[in-house]
């Protein structure tokens, strides 16, 4: 799994933010979009980048406050900001249809654009990014809402005053890495942290990713409308689920009776990161269905 050729990395506006993408080359093949998860970077994608690059026009993307694109200046990082960027993203490179593979937080995005826009997806790969289950939603929606309100901005103003959190070294970041996932093979949390970290004034190492990105929006699209934007979609969907994952698959809480194009693949010894757990078996399944 080493890496043998590097991708460039670009930049495209959306709201006003300079926004990343990493661009794998091949540009007369098929756009091929990687979609990283909450608290990611873009090249976590190197391997299937890597194996795929010669078939496809692979583009990986940083979601806004992630990786090395810009913070919001207002920490708005709700879903309609995302599927924004995600839509201004595929605007931008000016293709008519695109592939896209992506993982939790990404699988969220992807899978609302391609249900706003189900004639410029050729195919879904989504892997654990469906969100809660729409009863946990529901129950949620039913609480007052100024409640809710109140307790939001309660919890953004205690966010104004965390500090990011410091490593003394790029060894212990790689550290609470290996721990967070003991799937992960040494080479894998080492490259997943180095292009995960940057140097912070005084030498310490920090995770690129910004802190308000740990609270929710206040406020997001009622879930009957979430759903029908999941029946709207009608291109193949493959969605892929670690057994080992903190998260509940779809065919045990309903959502896969919501998704009439998709076949879901469950993991054994597998988690919520399961394309970096079983990338071998990740990438068969993938090519199969990509093919």
């Amino acid at each position: 799994m080493t890496i043998r050729h590097g991708p460039t990395s670009n930049r495209f506006i959306s709201q006003r933010l300079r926004l990343n993408y990493v661009d794998w080359g091949n540009p007369d093949a098929p756009l091929l979009i990687l979609q990283h998860g909450g608290r990611d970077h873009c090249r976590s994608w190197d391997w299937v980048a890597e194996e795929l690059r010669q078939d496809w026009h692979v583009i990986c993307p940083d979601l806004r406050g992630h990786g090395d694109r810009e913070w919001s200046p207002e920490a708005h990082y709700g879903m309609d900001a995302f599927v924004y960027d995600f839509a201004q993203l595929v605007h931008t490179l000016g293709y008519d249809r695109v592939t896209v593979v992506a993982h939790s937080l990404g699988g969220n995005i992807a899978t609302r654009f391609t249900g706003l826009y189900p004639d410029k997806v050729d195919r879904l790969v989504n892997i654990e990014g469906l969100g809660p289950p729409p009863g946990l939603r529901r129950q949620g929606e039913e609480r007052p809402v100024a409640g809710r309100l109140r307790e939001w901005i309660e919890q953004k103003r205690a966010a104004s005053s965390r500090t990011v959190r410091k490593y003394a070294t790029l060894r212990d970041a790689y550290e609470r890495m290996k721990a967070e996932n003991d799937f992960l093979t040494v080479e894998q949390a080492r490259h997943l942290t180095v292009h995960g970290a940057s140097r912070n004034e005084d030498g310490t190492w920090s995770w690129k990713f910004d802190n308000y990105l740990n609270l929710w929006n206040a406020s997001d699209l009622p879930t009957d409308h979430v759903v029908a934007l999941w029946q709207a979609i009608t291109c193949p969907m493959l969605l892929l689920w670690g057994k080992d994952s903190f998260a509940s698959s779809p065919a045990g809480d309903g959502r896969l009776d919501y998704l009439p194009t998709a076949r879901l693949i469950e993991y054994e010894d597998a988690g919520h990161w399961l394309h970096h757990d079983q990338f071998e078996r990740f990438m068969q399944d993938l090519r199969a269905f990509l093919s």
